[in-house]
């Protein structure tokens, strides 16, 4: 049994005793806290699919969290003008929020 979850804007398929990193929850999300993710979309259930509208009734995702605060890869972003003596270079890291998936509710 898998769903499709909206988490702060963004889809995830998410199965139970899988983890998903997700953007940064913020301060107040500690270590082992329980969050809950109400947005299901779509629900499969060993070939039984329900699709919302635009969200499935009575689905939710519960979730522990593993780690409060992860940093993603650096991203280098360079920019430049040819010929102009134009270069700018400036690095980004996101952060994220590792959760694993406790129970499936569809």
């Amino acid at each position: 049994m898998y769903v499709i979850v909206d988490i702060q804007g963004q889809q995830f398929k998410a199965e139970e005793g899988k983890f998903l990193y997700v953007h940064y929850l913020g301060e107040d999300v500690k270590e082992g806290d329980t969050v809950e993710f109400d947005r299901v979309l779509l629900a499969d259930n060993d070939g039984a699919v329900k699709v919302g509208a635009p969200l499935v009734e009575g689905a939710k995702v519960v979730c522990t969290v593993a780690a409060p605060l992860v940093k993603g890869e650096k991203v280098i972003v360079f920019k430049k003008k040819r010929r102009k003596g134009y270069r700018r270079k400036n690095g980004h890291r996101q952060y994220f929020t590792k959760v694993t998936i406790k129970e499936v509710v569809a």
